[in-house]
């Protein structure tokens, strides 16, 4: 047996056969002549062609960017640990700790397969939105992350001014303005050798006056559970609960919406659940 390490094709292709559909939240379908993921059903959650899948398995590519290989161990479900050498395979420094990380656990990748009937996603530490159902999708007319990796709440928030179009938090904007600048104060502590994330704040801080005012403040907070009026052009404006869990030994942030079961809040979310399923 060969001691050579894998290289980033072995090691994808590995990854891809120790999957099922199911594991994904993906329904198999047809015959299966191998095991695992078939390579259109990582495609389509990496957001990549199938063509590329091919050649990387074969080699004939060796040099992915940061941001596939990131999708890519996302879609595999990949520990940090083999998140790190998948990375080295493709010639590429692992995330390092102290940096803000886009590795999603297993646990909570299963969470969005399994739960596909719920408005929820998954953020980093510093906002930039990881995944998400295709419910949160249908609910806030937004692309999956796969179509657009670049959706960070804070810009949405801050510099695009789109989230006050979309939802409103109860009582004024600033309620949610100010827990999102506070949550982020608190994620800075454990960050400050992170230039991505000191740039990116400073970045936000050069552009929005707004975001500048709140964050010399000084104020840090966990992000509260609010309640938010969700402007949907479909169903109308929706009245519902948002709450920010945070995972253990992460800094991964879930954010779902739920409404009670009955009354017209609940009626307008199975409408765009209906929806949701008829456009998978």
């Amino acid at each position: 047996m060969s001691s050579e390490p894998l290289s980033f094709g072995e090691m994808l292709r590995s990854a891809r056969e120790r999957l099922t559909p199911a594991d994904v939240g993906l329904e198999s379908f047809g015959r299966r002549r191998a095991a695992g993921l078939r390579r259109e059903e990582l495609a389509q959650l990496a957001g990549v062609s199938v063509d590329y899948i091919m050649r990387l398995e074969q080699g004939r590519v060796r040099t992915p960017s940061r941001q596939v290989v990131a999708s890519l161990a996302r879609a595999l479900q990949l520990s940090r640990t083999d998140t790190a050498l998948l990375h080295r395979a493709a010639g590429l420094t692992p995330p390092a700790s102290g940096t803000v990380s886009h590795h999603i656990p297993a646990g909570v990748q299963r969470m969005l397969a399994r739960m596909p009937d719920l408005p929820l996603a998954v953020f980093a530490a510093d906002w930039t939105q990881l995944a998400s159902t295709p419910l949160w999708q249908a609910l806030f007319q937004a692309p999956s992350v796969a179509a657009d990796p670049n959706q960070n709440l804070l810009v949405q928030t801050f510099i695009d001014n789109s989230i006050g179009k979309v939802a409103t938090a109860q009582g004024a904007p600033e309620t949610f303005e100010r827990a999102l600048v506070w949550d982020l104060r608190r994620s800075a502590a454990d960050y400050h050798h992170d230039s991505r994330f000191q740039a990116f704040t400073a970045d936000l801080r050069t552009r929005s006056p707004r975001f500048a005012t709140l964050w010399d403040q000084g104020r840090a907070a966990a992000h509260q559970s609010m309640v938010k009026t969700v402007h949907n052009p479909l169903v109308g404006d929706v009245v519902l609960d948002c709450d920010v869990l945070v995972v253990p030994d992460s800094d991964v942030k879930i954010v779902v919406y739920s409404t009670s079961q009955q009354g017209t809040d609940a009626e307008k979310l199975d409408f765009l659940r209906v929806s949701a399923t008829r456009a998978i």
